[in-house]
């Protein structure tokens, strides 16, 4: 189901951690030997980082990470007590127990190689003409295969209590139109090594050298057509830009060359009143390409996205050049994970609220939940005083903000209805687990086009660690695993969970009201509910954290992007502000005298949120997430915004001719 999530964090990630209490910072992590003044991220994490070697099978091991491992284990054990009994025919526990299973059976995988696709592959080459060649594109699209668009079940923008079919652009193997039009030598090296890749790939398949390297030229030709006409992901963030709803004449208007109607009853969906196109200018041109290109060549095109899209699940020859590529040149780790740890991510991934049940029974107590709670009504409170406050914003724009802040959703922990998997049917072939998993959730959403939206769904399983906020559902979602430490203590210092899960509630919260996030009301529609003016007093304080951010140097010359990731980068700014004036509230925060391991209240707060975003990373990945991940990297997300939070400023004696000192006219001052 297509949806329009703001993630805490790009990549899902499990968590859980140790039962010991945490009563102050890491101090044994801390640099105290760095001025905070300068460069309060090694200040804060200097020593781990230090004596912190990147793991081979990682290309960034952070805070995260370790989390994930530690979580990981506690997986395993469940999935292992499963897997290793006989479970009662039909149930989730047995359905958990041969998924997990079909993907560690390697033998099996090795000996099938790729028969268990081969049905797709047949498909392909059964493609004769145009309406063939559509026919591929729906069935490839119940299983998530890539084609050159995407039809699925998402929200209706305007209208956010229904659902709609979305219809929006796809088809490239890279993971963003700049690795195939940019000119710089890092993407030209990219380029290179992505023909590379997609050649031996042909050759797995049995080509000789000439044919597979044909077959990639023509593969890439093709992507580098969708690339070109591809929205940029700068202008995808804009809501307005991308709802572009029209009736089924419109739509084949723009593209008269696919039969719609049957395109909407091979995908199981029942012909739609009307559709959300997110890039028309894509769609007309697309249009185009079909016909300009020959059934030969998309047959080539479309028998590379069958083997890209399930490398990972086949024998051992396609999975580790899918890494080899994927893993160790967009990325830079050394080694693929092990065996156990990607099928149990597949198992959690697929299977997720099965798993997540028996997480949460184990490892989510009562009263986790109810402290959350507690901390969220303190955060949103602390957001209402801070937007009766603000000198900027009209006393109309305000009553509007303040009816939305209330309206906001609170999820916390798990789903109160977990989802069914009693139609989905588990076999010995780890592959077909995957793709009649996928198929099964497709066939189920897309039944629910033109329905009344779920209030009740959760689009994030119980047992990862990340936390969103839904701008159609104005709700934002905080799993069990999340409330957990080093995020978050049921009994802990009120200065470390407040600069630590209370910065993540501010940071979801926040969304709601960001760059992105502020175009839609209180009920989750695309709108307009600014006055003109304060549209644009918002637009112009949003541009000095653009700008900050562009002037970051990732690596040798790339800049983070400060456009891409300004929602994320507002996030920040307004949960650091908004978890510091609930933290104000505290008993606690009113005896800074009162100080522990030599830190006081408000420098142990602001500690424990730089400590979050402690990582270390490998170039590649830098450049990766630098240009594909909206989200800062850790480093800038603590340089980013902290100079403009004047608590900051305050609690560690920030000065002109400080790195992180900015003048009134620099700083960033929004919520």
């Amino acid at each position: 189901m297509k949806r329009t999530i703001f993630l805490l964090m790009a990549t899902l990630l499990t968590v859980a951690c140790s039962e010991k209490k945490m009563e102050t910072i890491s101090i044994d992590n801390m640099d105290l030997t760095v001025n905070p003044a300068d460069d309060f991220y090694k200040y804060a994490n200097g020593s781990w980082m230090a004596r912190t070697k990147i793991p081979e099978d990682k290309s960034r091991y952070a805070v995260f990470d370790i989390l994930n491992d530690l979580n990981n284990t506690r997986l395993k054990e469940l999935v292992d007590e499963i897997s290793s009994k006989k479970q009662a025919s039909g149930s989730n526990a047995e359905k958990i127990a041969m998924f997990y299973n079909s993907g560690m059976d390697t033998a099996a995988i090795n000996k099938a190689g790729i028969e268990p696709v081969r049905f797709l592959f047949d498909s392909v080459n059964a493609i004769s003409n145009l309406t063939d060649l559509q026919d591929i594109f729906a069935l490839f699209n119940t299983y998530t295969i890539t084609t050159p668009f995407l039809a699925s079940c998402g929200f209706d923008g305007k209208n956010s209590t229904m659902y709609a079919l979305n219809i929006e652009q796809d088809g490239l193997g890279m993971s963003d139109r700049d690795y195939y039009l940019r000119s710089d030598e890092y993407f030209s090296n990219i380029r290179n090594e992505y023909k590379n890749h997609l050649a031996k790939m042909f050759k797995l398949l049995g080509q000789d050298d000439a044919t597979a390297s044909a077959s990639a030229k023509c593969v890439f030709d093709i992507e580098y057509q969708l690339a070109e006409i591809s929205m940029d992901k700068e202008r995808m963030r804009d809501p307005f830009l991308t709802y572009n709803k029209m009736d089924i004449e419109k739509l084949s208007a723009l593209t008269s060359n696919i039969d719609w109607k049957r395109y909407f009853k091979k995908i199981g969906c029942q012909e739609p009143e009307y559709v959300i196109v997110f890039q028309t200018d894509y769609m007309s041109k697309l249009n185009g390409i079909l016909k300009q290109t020959s059934i030969a060549d998309w047959k080539t095109y479309l028998t590379w996205c069958v083997i890209n899209n399930t490398a990972s699940c086949l024998s051992s020859d396609f999975d580790n050049q899918n890494f080899d590529f994927y893993g160790r040149v967009f990325s830079g780790s050394q080694q693929q994970k092990p065996r156990w740890e990607r099928i149990l991510a597949s198992t959690s991934k697929h299977l997720d609220d099965a798993v997540g049940q028996l997480y949460v029974e184990k490892y989510f107590p009562p009263q986790a939940k109810h402290r959350a709670l507690e901390l969220v009504n303190n955060l949103r409170q602390a957001l209402k005083e801070r937007i009766d406050q603000l000198e900027w914003m009209s006393d109309d724009t305000k009553v509007k903000a303040q009816e939305k802040l209330a309206a906001i959703n609170v999820k916390i922990g798990y789903p109160d209805e977990w989802f069914d998997f009693s139609g989905y049917q588990t076999c010995d072939t780890y592959v077909t687990n995957v793709l009649n998993m996928v198929k099964y959730r497709y066939e189920r959403d897309i039944k629910d086009v033109g329905k009344h939206v779920d209030k009740g769904r959760w689009y994030m399983s119980a047992q990862t660690v990340n936390a969103y906020y839904m701008p159609p559902m104005n709700e934002i979602v905080f799993p069990a695993a999340i409330l957990q430490p080093p995020f978050f203590y049921a009994n802990g210092d009120d200065a470390i969970n407040y600069g630590a899960i209370g910065v993540v509630i501010g940071h979801e919260i926040t969304h709601g009201f960001d760059d992105e996030g502020r175009n839609y009301d209180k009920d989750g529609n695309i709108c307009e509910w600014w006055t003109e003016e304060d549209s644009r007093r918002f637009t112009e304080r949003a541009q000095t954290l653009v700008n900050r951010f562009n002037s970051f140097i990732a690596i040798d010359t790339m800049h983070a992007n400060g456009s891409f990731t300004l929602g994320e980068n507002i996030a920040d700014l307004g949960g650091l502000n908004i978890a510091y004036t609930a933290f104000s509230k505290t008993e606690q925060w009113k005896n800074q005298s009162v100080k522990l391991d030599g830190f006081t209240p408000d420098q142990r707060f602001f500690i424990a949120y730089a400590q979050v975003w402690c990582q270390v990373i490998r170039d590649e990945e830098i450049r990766r997430r630098t240009q594909t991940d909206p989200h800062a990297l850790g480093c800038y997300r603590i340089e980013g915004p902290l100079p403009s939070v004047e608590a900051f400023v305050k609690a560690f004696d920030v000065k002109p001719g400080d790195r992180y000192y900015l003048p009134d006219s620099l700083k960033t001052v929004i919520w």
